[in-house]
């Protein structure tokens, strides 16, 4: 899949790797013909060894998605589990771009994503015993299989560069492949008309494998493998190709399998690490907590597996298609997607956003979810579930509104809890360009596309007696309907309010915009905070933080004014004082606003909650992290947890850059996060001390810095000269710091050791995976 051309603007980002990664001596990893890959020194970097020491192990044998290691690139897709028979593993393949298109029907049914088939690794006897480690630092899978027959020895990989599986086996096994009927598993509101896909068709070209599915609406996917012997070890070499409407991929997915096995095995290794070593670098994360350290960098490891900017955005199973399929079969934009992309910002990893690309690519797309009498060529609107290019699909069953499926009409019989959803997912874009602040983010994407999205929230917007403007009834997410929607509210505030900032200045639409933003009704309220809407109260539990949004992450009030806190913490208080639906992510959510309110005990408290794997309702994190709800994969739950812990690290909204902010813990170290503003900023903690901090602007920003150092202050730049600074408050201070200069900021006298560092672990914790 091609890069889009205009964003490489994203700096610092690759999409081909550069040759050159290294290897330990001694790890566990023996690919055929590629001993020059090893350090005979055994060096292993920092960055190495921290991301190391969050593999996942596995002496227990995995059974199904929910326990197993899992490899991707953002586009293919595996995991390796045992199979329902004695002497099988599977490795299960999957791709994101694989999907149907019978646009007639809803997007969970016409677009959804399909199924592929797995790969059969079987043995002569039965499995008695696994030994595998998930090798983050070069994401690759190694380890022994043990069977009453003996023993095999395997290293598998999904190719950074060439989404192509490839497993190496030194051992009695053979290879095969079981397609999967390619239909969708979704259940709910399936049409009776709806059939599956065609039988696929197999065969060999060559000394490949292949079965190629055909779709009933064109096109198709392929999937190719072979085996060859390299040295001592057999070499497969497995892939999956898509094409729509006219071509089914076989010919690209012999093309690349033959291409691969042709090429040196050495440097298709070298580069598959050299990129994810590379990707590793860019930040670092080190806390006292080591079961949360781990678990932020498996989050890491996941998202770049499961997204990239040239790749399609998440849908609720990542590229990975859980066996047993589920209803969760495209992309949902009521939430998941929104807290699923946060902490690629903070972690400094731009490359990871396909949020924005998917917006630019597809953004056209938006029309077809606004009702058909409200198009007007400048409206756009979000309906869910959707696919990749944002198609919304046919009418769900029942609809009253023909053509595609929509956002519903605003105080009608058809409205939805839908509204708000473009909103909240531009959101997303403007908290990346804050990151990265690059204009053609903000010209070209986001104020086009925030603008159509507010506008049809404005034909609806009324004035009241009171000289207010008004929503009609709306539904808040996944609660109630409301006039006034405190969720619809706060995204028709932000986005008021922020369009005639980035706005040109001829734009004749900024007037309307500022008095929307001026005269927009207050949200109600009662003596528990901020009420759903008009005349609607929370009262009972509420997994959906919406009716918060203003709070987190929209930030319209904030811990720093002191006006604002009391509503804040009456709202969170209520909101989190009854938890019996919660769900997964609503942990997380209530982490982040307790940093937010600097409570950062509080704040971890619900994090561990998560992350102790305590069972919440039907829900519960997964050995291997994974999130499972039901018996569904949900992707978010974990991702949004690893942007909780980068909220008690650091924070940069409103226009202040604050380090260790909410931090629980007396020790830890950063480095590379990226912050609004495109700072980046390294610090350390000691002993409840920070020693120091370094912020490098790439943007030549306004630095303003929050750094809660106490006594007198030295602010040098990189070659210890003083940079010109002045104090605003007691622990803040602003900096003129130039595009691409830094500023050291240490206790006055002091010259501390600016390197980062593992800070020593609190208490002894095991793996992840199934130690």
């Amino acid at each position: 899949m091609a890069d889009l051309s205009r964003r490489t603007f994203l700096r610092g980002t690759s999409t081909v790797a550069a040759l050159g990664g290294t290897w330990v001596a001694g790890s566990p990893v023996a690919w055929a013909d590629t001993a020059d890959l090893a350090d005979p020194a055994g060096n292993e970097s920092l960055h190495e060894r921290i991301v190391r020491d969050a593999n996942l192990v596995w002496r227990r044998i995995p059974t199904g998605w929910d326990n197993s290691p899992f490899l991707g690139n953002g586009f293919l897709g595996v995991q390796v589990y045992k199979g329902a028979e004695p002497n099988v593993l599977r490795f299960m393949l999957s791709h994101s771009l694989v999907q149907d298109q019978r646009a007639q029907w809803e997007a969970a049914v016409g677009l959804s994503r399909l199924p592929i088939g797995y790969l059969t690794l079987s043995f002569p006897g039965a499995i008695t015993a696994v030994d595998w480690t998930l090798d983050l630092w070069n994401a690759e899978l190694t380890g022994t299989v043990t069977t009453t027959q003996g023993s095999l020895r395997f290293t598998a990989l999904v190719h950074n560069d060439r989404s192509t599986l490839l497993v190496s086996t030194t051992g009695d096994a053979d290879w095969g492949f079981h397609p999967m009927p390619s239909r969708t598993t979704r259940t709910i509101r399936v049409p009776p008309e709806y059939t599956a896909n065609p039988t696929p068709n197999t065969g060999t070209a060559g000394d490949a494998h292949f079965t190629e599915q055909p779709l009933v609406a064109g096109g198709g996917y392929s999937t190719v493998w072979q085996t060859k012997q390299v040295g001592t070890q057999r070499l497969l070499a497995a892939t999956v190709s898509y094409g729509y409407p006219d071509d089914t991929g076989l010919s690209d997915a012999i093309t690349t399998i033959r291409r691969v096995l042709a090429a040196p095995l050495q440097m298709l290794v070298r580069g598959h690490r050299a990129w994810w070593n590379q990707f590793y670098t860019r930040s670092l994360v080190s806390v006292p907590d080591k079961l949360v350290q781990r678990f932020y960098w498996i989050q890491l490891y996941k998202m770049a597996c499961a997204t990239r900017m040239n790749a399609p955005v998440v849908t609720e199973w990542g590229p990975w298609f859980p066996d047993g399929g589920g209803s969760w079969t495209a992309v949902w934009w009521n939430l998941n997607v929104q807290v699923a992309y946060p902490f690629i910002n903070g972690s400094n990893h731009p490359e990871l956003d396909a949020v924005t690309a998917t917006f630019q690519r597809y953004h056209e797309n938006l029309a077809l979810s606004v009702p058909p009498d409200y198009r007007d060529g400048n409206t756009y609107a979000l309906s869910h579930p959707g696919d990749r290019t944002l198609r919304s699909g046919g009418p769900k069953l029942g609809s009253s509104i023909p053509g595609n499926a929509t956002v519903g009409v605003p105080g009608t019989s058809t409205k939805t809890d839908q509204t708000g959803n473009l909103l909240w997912a531009i959101h997303s874009v403007w908290v990346s360009y804050r990151h990265t602040m690059d204009r053609r983010v903000r010209d070209e994407v986001l104020y086009p596309i925030l603008s159509k999205a507010l506008n049809f929230y404005l034909k609806f917007l009324v004035e009241g007696n009171d000289g207010k403007l008004h929503l009609p009834l709306t539904r808040s997410p996944e609660y109630a309907d409301a006039a006034d929607c405190t969720y619809d509210l706060s995204l028709i505030r932000w986005a008021s309010t922020l369009l005639p900032r980035i706005a040109p200045a001829n734009d004749p639409n900024i007037p309307r915009w500022r008095d929307v933003a001026a005269r927009l009704t207050p949200y109600h309220e009662n003596a528990d905070g901020v009420m759903i809407g008009d005349g609607v109260a929370l009262t009972e539990s509420h997994r959906h933080f919406s009716h918060l949004l203003w709070m987190h992450p929209l930030r319209e009030r904030t811990w720093d004014n002191p006006a604002d806190r009391d509503i804040m913490r009456r709202s969170f208080e209520h909101w989190s004082g009854m938890r019996s639906a919660w769900a997964g992510y609503s942990y997380p959510a209530a982490s982040s606003m307790s940093s937010l309110m600097g409570q950062p005990a509080q704040a971890l408290s619900f994090l561990r909650f998560l992350l102790d794997r305590n069972v919440i309702g039907v829900a519960q994190i997964m050995p291997n992290t994974m999130y499972k709800e039901g018996s569904n994969l949900a992707i978010e739950s974990p991702l949004t947890a690893a942007q909780s812990v980068l909220d008690m690290l650091i924070d940069s909204d409103p226009n202040v850059v604050k380090v260790f902010p909410a931090i629980p813990w007396p020790d830890a170290s950063i480095a590379g996060l990226r912050t609004q503003g495109a700072f980046l900023v390294d610090a350390s903690r000691r002993d409840g001390r920070t020693e120091w901090i370094k912020v490098r602007s790439e943007a030549g920003e306004p630095l303003v810095l929050r750094h809660g150092m106490t006594g007198d202050l030295d602010v040098r730049d990189d070659h210890g000269r003083t940079l010109p600074w002045r104090i605003l408050a007691a622990d803040t201070i602003a900096v003129d710091l130039p595009r691409g200069s830094a500023a050291v900021v240490t206790s006055a006298g002091t010259s501390p050791d600016l390197r980062p560092r593992d800070v020593a672990a609190e208490t002894i914790t095991t793996p992840w995976g199934l130690p």
